[in-house]
């Protein structure tokens, strides 16, 4: 079982983000209290006494904006429930992660945390709406590094209007230092425009440049970050468990507004209004997947990562055996791998 956590409260909202984020903190403590009943009953609906979490994560949102003091509690009880060696991940950003606040968060239990910092390049902060300059970054880095964090992941966004190859060989030069800091896992999304963002109105602000995106693949490769899965790139040994549960078709259970978990081939939904929640934190809507609808998402989950998919999930045998026979994908022990995770969506299209 996987945990997810969602920490809805943001010092700001950037221009581009989708997720579920709110600037009000007048309602953080009684956010925390609808949290703490939230898990609580679904950590003894779905778990009883068994000691099965292997990892969790809290997202948002930013959880480095919200006091130490009001995770204590769900900590403890997480920890009750976790097993050995669980992954603990908290996301973070890099002007609102001070030293006592890494250092707390770590007593309390976390062991990897994960900065957004989305870029080097002060323009481009800007232009995204990020509120910290690239040396918050460094410095955020060290502070976590002193707190004892041994797994440190960072952020970055590209393929926006202000993306070349130039840029993009500046950020990576910039992640050169981190990875000499210490940093062994990097994310690197490819910009979109999402519905209901300020940036959805401005089709120019994104440019859909699989150059630009292999550049920063290789880019990374070099550096010793190898790709694992779209967007995330590891040295040996520090992917993210708590992601790879995800592709892999792991059950999870969702926590706080805007939150979803999964058990069995069932989505549950929780509200997507704080107030809402607050007033009804064990609400849920169900959806149930088909066997169809199962059968899809874990096809393209697994052509997205080094995974693979089970053969089982692939309908179009004809077109599969064409695709190995071009060198497309690799066939090993009733598995499918992709070698170009940039072509998962259009090979889910075939295959499916």
């Amino acid at each position: 079982m996987r945990v997810y956590i969602h920490i809805p409260f943001c010092a700001s909202k950037c221009p581009y983000c989708a997720f579920g984020s709110f600037t009000d903190f007048s309602l953080v403590r009684q956010y925390f209290d609808a949290l703490n009943k939230d898990l609580n009953h679904q950590l003894k609906e779905f778990l009883g006494t068994k000691k099965h979490i292997k990892s969790i994560f809290f997202g948002g949102g930013t959880p480095s904006v919200v006091g130490v003091k009001f995770y204590e509690k769900i900590m403890d009880l997480l920890l009750s429930y976790c097993a050995k060696n669980a992954e603990i991940t908290f996301e973070a950003n890099p002007n609102s992660a001070k030293l006592e606040w890494l250092k707390s968060i770590k007593n309390l239990g976390a062991n990897r945390i994960s900065f957004g910092t989305q870029s080097f390049d002060e323009k481009k902060l800007e232009f995204l709406g990020r509120t910290h300059s690239s040396a918050d970054t460094f410095k955020a880095i060290e502070n976590a590094l002193r707190a004892g964090f041994e797994r440190i992941n960072v952020d970055f966004i590209y393929g926006t209007k202000l993306d070349s190859k130039k840029l993009l060989s500046s950020e990576l030069e910039g992640i050169k230092k981190l990875k000499n800091l210490g940093v062994k896992h990097i994310s690197a999304y490819a910009l979109t425009l999402e519905q209901n963002t300020p940036f959805y109105a401005h089709k120019n602000y994104a440019k859909e440049a699989p150059i630009l995106a292999n550049f920063m693949i290789k880019g990374l490769k070099s550096l010793g970050f190898l790709q694992y899965e779209i967007s995330n790139f590891a040295q040996i040994g520090y992917e993210c468990e708590h992601n790879l549960g995800y592709w892999m078709g792991d059950e999870y259970i969702g926590v706080g507004a805007f939150s979803v978990g999964c058990v069995g081939k069932t989505r549950l939904y929780a509200h997507s209004l704080i107030e809402n929640y607050i007033n009804e934190p064990l609400f849920r809507k169900s959806e149930y997947l088909s066997d169809d609808e199962w059968s899809d998402e874990r096809l393209l989950l697994g052509l997205r990562s080094k995974l693979g998919v089970d053969e089982k999930y692939i309908k179009n045998k004809e077109i599969l055996e064409f695709l190995e026979k071009d060198k497309k994908i690799l066939r090993e022990n009733g598995r499918v791998f992709n070698k170009n995770f940039l072509l998962a969506d259009e090979l889910a299209c075939v295959l499916c």
